[in-house]
């Protein structure tokens, strides 16, 4: 049973920085995609804000966060990691980490197998 747990969310100012990292175990984490999503307070929708396929070799950005985040993945750490920059208020919420196999990143939530508990993120103006 593959496991993934988020870490680094917090409290931040408007115009910081975070950086999530979302580790897995129990499974084979080089074979996997994964995705980071945001659930906004107040909404159950989560919605996809960035993506990575296997190898790292290609990823997707949300418009909104272009420029601002990076996704990326440490197969050898069983790590993937979303750094997030120029933090706005906008982007408080709920952040889950998901991962799946496959060859491609994957932008739609029901793709995924495997879901992270989420780590919360307020960014405060």
């Amino acid at each position: 049973q593959v496991q993934l747990v988020e870490s680094g969310g917090g409290l931040v100012q408007a115009g910081g920085s975070l950086r999530l990292s979302c580790t897995a175990s129990g499974g084979t984490f080089s074979t996997y995609a994964m995705g980071w999503f945001h659930q906004a307070p107040g909404t159950e929708r989560k919605s996809v804000v960035s993506a990575i396929n296997y190898n790292g070799a290609d990823t997707y950005y949300a418009d909104y966060v272009k420029g601002r985040f990076t996704i990326s993945k440490d197969n050898g750490k069983n790590t993937g990691y979303l750094q997030m920059n120029s933090l706005t208020p906008d982007d408080t919420g709920v952040y889950y980490c998901a991962a799946t196999t496959g060859s491609s990143y994957y932008i739609a939530d029901q793709t995924y197998e495997y879901w992270g508990q989420g780590t919360q993120v307020t960014v405060s103006s």
